[in-house]
């Protein structure tokens, strides 16, 4: 290791500890993650990088190889999902709209970890351990030193905690902290498109209907259906990625849905299910010489599409903090302040829309996805800049 290299640790070698891991290592800094698990991999099915996550990995070099084994949606589309019949559609990914900066991209979440774990292992000045899961850390406010039960401990001039919702690291600055139950239930699923019979519309799609929505899109070139459904539900509250439910119990929480939607579901080999928990903001994300990142700071509900994007977005400025000089515990402070009233927000947006999916009387439709309509119809920009401060947002604006 180069002496006058400033050392960083990060605990997680998930989306946002990769990602991490280059934007610290492009500033000069050598790197050590620790990931839990004997392999850097990812289970699930799709995300969504919005413009502002890929301008992040343009800047890293990456925006290329996510683009080609990813799918670029043609709009972002609101459908009601019985019916089928579309409330609007925001053109993304086509000239002459104008855009927000960079591509719109459909990703596996296992194709983009692939790629962050070769970009990150071809960087010279970052390490990668497995079979590392962080159990603690010490600071004395200058360094850090990352704990494990069953290794040495690891020391570093900075200690970054990427390890995910139930981070051990955010545990022991703040304590348990609670989560509310949402009472919605998610199911998750992919499908090869040469199985359906109908195929999900080229776009990133939500259907909305009383209680309950899905979310539809395309992996893999297009070779891919992505599905997650949403279900209002109180008698089931396990927070597990993996566990698995049953095809009849999917099909009967949308029953009666666009064909589309049950076919989807009809022809998937696995139904993963987990409930949605949500959390306030943190009081803070930094200890001395260490700090928080992504789902570790601030988890998000699936509504907005935006929990990797807010990770990404989190490393790229935390770089950047820690590049401008100083000690480190004042550039962590100023990183927590540029970037936990974005998050915030995003968060409240994200609890806010699953309300707006879920109107269960004609009323509330109407009231709701009437004005949708017609904006979508008669002023399709409006529409498309409600989402401008997302998409448009450049956290390497400085840097280019």
């Amino acid at each position: 290791m180069n002496a006058d290299r400033r050392h960083a640790l990060i605990a997680g070698g998930g989306i946002g500890g990769l990602t991490a891991a280059l934007c610290l290592a492009r500033r000069g800094w050598s790197v050590d993650v620790f990931e839990a698990s004997d392999a850097i991999s990812e289970v699930g099915a799709g995300l969504q990088l919005s413009a502002n996550a890929m301008k992040v990995y343009e800047v890293l070099g990456l925006a290329d190889a996510i683009a080609a084994s990813g799918f670029a949606p043609e709009a972002l589309e609101l459908r009601l999902g019985r019916s089928g019949r579309r409330i609007f559609s925001i053109p993304v990914n086509q000239a002459p709209e104008p855009d927000w900066g960079a591509p719109y991209i459909h990703i596996h979440r296992a194709d983009l970890i692939d790629i962050l774990e070769k970009a990150v292992r071809s960087t010279s000045g970052v390490t990668v351990h497995l079979g590392a899961a962080a159990s603690g850390y010490e600071t004395d406010g200058t360094s850090a030193r990352l704990l494990f039960a069953s290794r040495a401990p690891a020391e570093g001039d900075l200690l970054v905690g990427a390890d995910g919702l139930h981070s051990a690291i955010r545990k022991q600055m703040l304590g348990d902290l609670p989560a509310r139950f949402t009472g919605n239930l998610a199911w998750r699923l992919t499908v090869p498109l040469d199985r359906l019979a109908e195929a999900p519309p080229p776009t990133a799609c939500v259907w909305a209907g009383p209680g309950r929505h899905a979310v539809t899109y395309r992996l893999r070139a297009g070779t891919l259906a992505n599905f997650v459904g949403i279900v209002e539900r109180h008698d089931w509250q396990g927070e597990s990625w993996t566990e698995e439910g049953s095809k009849d119990q999917a099909l009967s929480d949308f029953a009666g849905w666009d064909p589309v939607v049950t076919n989807l579901i009809e022809k998937a080999d696995t139904h993963y299910r987990w409930a949605l928990f949500d959390r306030n903001p943190l009081t803070k994300w930094c200890d001395g010489a260490v700090t928080l990142l992504g789902d570790a700071c601030h988890p998000m509900l699936p509504f907005q599409a935006q929990g990797a994007a807010q990770a990404i977005e989190d490393a790229f400025v935390l770089a950047a903090e820690l590049d401008s000089g100083g000690p480190v515990p004042g550039s962590l402070i100023r990183y927590e302040w540029a970037r936990k009233p974005r998050t915030s927000r995003i968060q409240a947006a994200s609890r806010a829309n699953m309300k707006t999916f879920h109107k269960r009387s004609l009323p509330g439709q109407a009231a709701t996805y009437g004005p949708m309509w017609i904006a979508g119809r008669l002023l399709p920009s409006m529409v498309r800049s409600r989402l401008d401060w997302i998409y448009s947002h450049d956290v390497t604006a400085t840097d280019r």
